[in-house]
């Protein structure tokens, strides 16, 4: 069993495409506890996954532009207190891909 905690700016769908990462991979999600964290908000997961698969979510979850940070179960429950992983430089604070004009 592998938890992971995930920061997030609560903006429509952002949730969504976290937990849609587990979803398309087909894994056993076994708990999501979803709250307000400051100005931000954070959802922690519980889900069965193989290394491989982990580092899949983790490349996918830094994909999502209003991820601020994420965690996973080692920092969770050897300190008690997450240890936050940051995200590369500039991810953080990107602005969303401006929309192309249709015509």
């Amino acid at each position: 069993m592998q938890g992971f905690r995930i920061r997030y700016r609560n903006v429509q769908g952002t949730l969504m495409r976290i937990l849609n990462a587990i979803s398309r991979r087909a894994l056993d999600l076994t708990s999501v506890h979803a709250e307000a964290a400051g100005e931000d908000h954070a959802v922690t997961v519980q889900l069965e996954a193989t290394p491989k698969q982990i580092g899949q979510l983790y490349r996918e979850w830094y994909g999502i532009v209003d991820v601020i940070e994420v965690c996973s179960g080692v920092a969770l429950h050897q300190h008690g207190e997450p240890e936050w992983v940051p995200l590369p430089p500039g991810s953080a604070g990107a602005e969303p891909p401006a929309r192309a004009a249709s015509a």
